[in-house]
């Protein structure tokens, strides 16, 4: 696979090949008015007769169904400065800075490029290299906390990485919005080395030489040494709880020091201050990503396990009953009417000895079922945040409805509470933005937002175009 743009015809120079991509673009852009949702005979003619990469014109493609603005950049982060510290601050992608900074910032300042790192989801955690590079950036919207999905930009190196899952280098007019002609880059995805799930992205960013032939190489060694450090951190914390397991075993823990009263550690251990007036920390809470994901993820401890189908639906069910479920009453949660306690138990076992054999801290209790101390739902996160106003705080959380592959009654009730409370929301108190970006990512063929995103933009907004434009494709459809 050719993912730079490098490969020239014969007799034609770089700059020939950039107009090419150039006015390829525009015809793109000028046509897409007149484009279906779906019109696999146009990309056919399209790609016969323009001088694009297919790579590239099926993002445009996918940019066109997800009605991007050629002409927009992202204006608002979706993740603010306290959040990115938090995601930093917990997650995977956060602890191999110092391996990225290593081994691409040099690279970085001595070529005139700004390296960035982002999240699953395409949101910039953190962006450094070249400074004056930066400033000018930052002017199109590339700073930490933007969303630089494919949903909210288009083409773009990390967008279309983690829309790919492979590295990709995209050059000048190959970006599908066009304040990102005059830039180039290069970018892969960071996949968890346990379970080969996409946790992040690196990017290189600058003028053509960031998608640089000899960029790749650089991006592989990156890569392979940034998954090795994620690695060793995991084999870290697999002897930790090890340790801890045969401790336990071997007489309930380490010694006590002399002197301490049981009032003194029940304290500390409920993370109030020690003997020395430090305040020992709480240990995290286990939280379960159910959003857009099938199969779900379980974070604990700085790791993200996937969780199989039947075992999420039950943490589901049980997060959502803090004081407990009855055998017959989590059965029906998870199978339906005719759930079997039968059948139920021995995943219950199952699922207890999984939760075990990787450390988490959950403890499955009986008599009624229920969880200690307690787990976290990024579906019930959402809800939270919509309940307190935090509109744009939720959009940035929704990924994609609740393991939308799962027909658990508990789960399908927690879906459509999700969407339905999330769509409301965006129709009742979300401002223009909010409910263009829903729109865009969430609501392609719902009229009334489309609709109602018309009454509430601006006059002089250069999106009512687009929104008039896709009323008129729903109305023909």
């Amino acid at each position: 696979m050719t993912n730079g743009w490098h490969a020239l015809r014969r007799g034609e120079s770089a700059l020939e090949r950039r107009r090419l991509i150039e006015r390829a673009h525009e015809r793109f852009v000028d046509d897409r008015a007149s484009l279906g949702a779906v019109d696999p005979e146009f990309r056919e003619r399209f790609s016969r007769a323009a001088a694009v990469r297919p790579v590239v014109l099926d993002s445009w493609m996918r940019a066109h169904r997800l009605t991007v603005d050629p002409d927009g950049i992202p204006e608002r982060p979706s993740l603010g400065e306290d959040e990115i510290r938090e995601v930093l601050a917990t997650h995977p992608i956060g602890s191999v800075l110092p391996v990225v900074s290593r081994l691409l910032l040099d690279e970085a300042g001595e070529s005139g490029f700004i390296v960035a790192v982002g999240d699953a989801a395409g949101r910039l955690l953190w962006v450094d290299g070249d400074r004056a590079l930066r400033g000018r950036a930052e002017e199109m919207g590339f700073r930490a906390g933007m969303d630089w999905s494919e949903r909210a930009v288009g083409t773009s190196a990390p967008g279309s990485a983690l829309a790919l899952d492979h590295a990709l280098q995209v050059l000048g007019a190959e970006h599908f919005a066009r304040a990102v002609h005059p830039w180039s880059c290069t970018a892969a995805p960071v996949h968890d080395p346990a379970s080969g799930a996409i946790i992040g992205v690196i990017d290189v960013t600058g003028g053509d030489g960031a998608a640089a032939p000899h960029l790749m190489p650089l991006m592989d060694a990156t890569l392979a040494a940034v998954e090795a450090e994620l690695q060793l951190a995991a084999l870290k914390q697999r002897i930790e709880r090890d340790r801890g397991a045969r401790a336990r075993s071997s007489g309930g823990g380490p010694r006590r020091r002399a002197g301490g009263s049981a009032s003194g550690r029940a304290a500390r251990a409920d993370g109030a201050a020690d003997g020395d007036g430090r305040r020992a920390p709480r240990p995290a809470v286990p939280r379960l990503v159910v959003l857009g994901r099938e199969p779900a993820v379980l974070e604990h401890r700085g790791v993200a396990e996937p969780v199989g189908g039947r075992h999420a639906e039950i943490l589901v069910a049980l997060a959502s009953s803090p004081h407990g479920l009855s055998a017959e009453a989590l059965a029906e949660a998870v199978y339906g009417a005719r759930g079997s306690e039968r059948t139920l138990r021995p995943e219950l076992v199952r699922l207890r000895r999984w939760l075990e054999q990787r450390g988490v801290d959950l403890q499955l209790l009986s008599r009624p079922y229920r969880i200690a101390p307690g787990l976290r739902i990024d579906a019930h996160e959402t809800l939270e945040a919509i309940g307190r106003g935090a509109h744009r705080l939720a959009l940035a959380a929704y990924e994609g409805p609740v393991l939308p592959e799962s027909r658990a009654p508990i789960v399908e009730q927690l879906r459509t509470a999700v969407d339905a409370t999330l769509r409301e929301a965006m129709l009742q108190a979300a401002g223009p933005d909010p409910l263009f970006a829903y729109a865009q990512n969430w609501a392609g063929d719902d009229v009334e937002v489309w609709e109602t995103l018309l009454q509430v933009l601006p006059p002089l907004s250069p999106k009512r175009a687009r929104v008039v434009a896709r009323l008129d494709q729903l109305s023909d459809s």
